[in-house]
């Protein structure tokens, strides 16, 4: 089994703290290790570090390696450009199929917190029991703790439960609802949130491909005929452009019939947006979360982080205040999702200094 991290964003949601030169998947956000290193601690516990892949683009590949230097420079899959989950599934998948076209892949998300590192392993070797024996697509399932809106979801069959642990089919998938929808989902019982972490054969997503996204499935088939060879480079940059982005849920998991989710009683965060962010971390007296000099007087339910200057605040509720020494960020909870909208301002303004 070979484990694939797909760690070619930004983390957008994440400005101003991350960067182009210091995206989301290599920020501290939790101890002393960046978010990635961790993801990839957990899968040395499953795997062989030879087994491990990462794909991201050259210049995250280069900052990966210098944090985790322990993996090898042949397990980097270089993406010419970030075009959504799909694509960047199917390069590997053609990378693994070509060392072993048995050959069973997982795939996990580079940034995201998981608790209970024991639970975790039972989880992904339940889900690689399931596809030994069929040609299945798992998707990891997380039982909802609260009706998150900021999360995709799961609806499987509780009638059609699978002998192994914790394994259904899967019904539909629902994007990230409004409040009172996620509450009907919460209470029917039949909900799971999406964590995007995947497994299944690398042959069998490939054919997938090849039966609903058969213009991908087709590029991919040019990249697969140069692998190995002097031209690789260059056929992946002429195919990559062409390539429509597309996710793996839309592109495949919503029109296959062969989908099973499987139950994970691990803690999860996606750790999408500082609000998800403020939401793991433990809170003082007045529910604030202070991070560098920080004076707070009348105000509660507070996320500041200043590592590098005084921030004070009064009389101020329910805040994001991100306050750095070339920008500041200050946004109410509710609305952090939108922070991918600076980002994009910020892009069309040409003001590339600060991204």
């Amino acid at each position: 089994m070979y484990h694939v991290i797909l760690a070619g964003g930004t983390g957008s949601r994440f400005w101003p703290k991350s960067r182009s030169d210091s995206p989301k998947q290599l920020l501290k956000i939790i101890g002393n290790e960046s978010m990635i290193h961790l993801t990839y601690k957990r899968l040395c516990n499953i795997s062989d570090p030879d087994k491990i892949l990462i794909v991201a683009s050259k210049k995250i590949s280069k900052l990966i390696h210098q944090d985790i230097p322990e993996i090898p420079k042949e397990n980097f899959i270089i993406e010419p450009t970030g075009k959504n989950t799909a694509p960047a599934i199917g390069l590997a998948a053609l990378h693994i199929f070509k060392r072993d076209a048995e050959a069973i892949m997982g795939v996990y998300p580079a940034d995201h917190v998981i608790i209970g590192d024991e639970k975790f392993k039972q989880t992904i070797l339940n889900a690689k029991k399931l596809v030994e024996k069929k040609s299945a697509l798992v998707t990891i399932g997380i039982k909802p703790t609260y009706p998150a809106t900021g999360y995709g979801y799961i609806q499987y069959d509780v009638s059609k439960k699978q002998n192994i642990e914790g394994v259904y089919k899967v019904k539909t998938f629902a994007e990230k609802p409004q409040l009172e929808t996620a509450e009907k989902f919460l209470k029917s019982g039949e909900f799971l949130w999406n964590a995007g972490m995947f497994i299944w054969k690398a042959e069998i997503i490939l054919l997938e491909m090849k039966t609903f996204m058969c213009e991908l499935h087709n590029a991919l088939d040019s990249i697969y005929d140069s692998l190995g060879t002097p031209n690789y480079n260059t056929v992946l940059d002429r195919e990559w452009e062409l390539i429509i982005p597309e996710s793996i849920d839309y592109g495949i998991l919503e029109k296959a019939n062969n989908v099973y989710t499987i139950k994970a009683d691990f803690q999860w965060n996606d750790l999408g947006s500082w609000h998800s962010l403020f939401s793991f971390l433990t809170k003082n007296k007045d529910a604030n979360y202070h991070d560098g000099d920080v004076i707070s007087v009348q105000s509660a339910n507070n996320l500041i982080i200043s590592p590098d200057r005084l921030t004070a605040v009064v009389g101020v509720n329910d805040m994001v205040v991100i306050n750095l020494d070339d920008a500041t960020l200050i946004v109410p909870h509710d609305k952090s999702e939108a922070v991918k909208d600076v980002v994009n301002m910020l892009k069309t303004m040409n003001k590339s200094e600060y991204l």
